[in-house]
């Protein structure tokens, strides 16, 4: 099994796509798995779900289980699959459900403030 850490992610942090800011918490998870970039997991609560439509694209993790992805609608653009939560995630990382993460690229920002 790999090592996956997950703790709050220390201040506050937001997510921006398309000049707009998407989502602003105090309350974000970091996740930590060996090998990968470290992933800040916002609470679905304080992102506008809004401006993001699920898509029909599924992944499965063996450590987290399957992920369920959405893209995200800009005034200008739609940026396919870039976003992604698990509605049920193994046992092992449950702090993650109800939370969703995003690709960061020059169109999504995921920073502290």
């Amino acid at each position: 099994m790999t090592d996956i850490k997950i703790h709050k992610a220390e201040g506050t942090w937001v997510v921006r796509a398309g000049g707009a800011v998407l989502g602003e918490s105090d309350a974000a998870l970091e996740l930590v798995e060996d090998g990968h970039t470290p992933v800040i997991y916002f609470p679905q609560s304080d992102v506008a779900m809004a401006f993001l439509d699920p898509s029909e694209q599924r992944t499965t993790c063996p450590f987290k289980g399957e992920a369920r992805y959405f893209s995200i609608v800009t005034k200008s653009t739609t940026l396919k699959n870039a976003a992604w939560c698990y509605d049920t995630p193994k046992e092992a990382v449950a702090r993650i459900a109800g939370h969703i993460a995003f690709y960061t690229s020059g169109a999504v920002a995921v920073e502290r403030v």
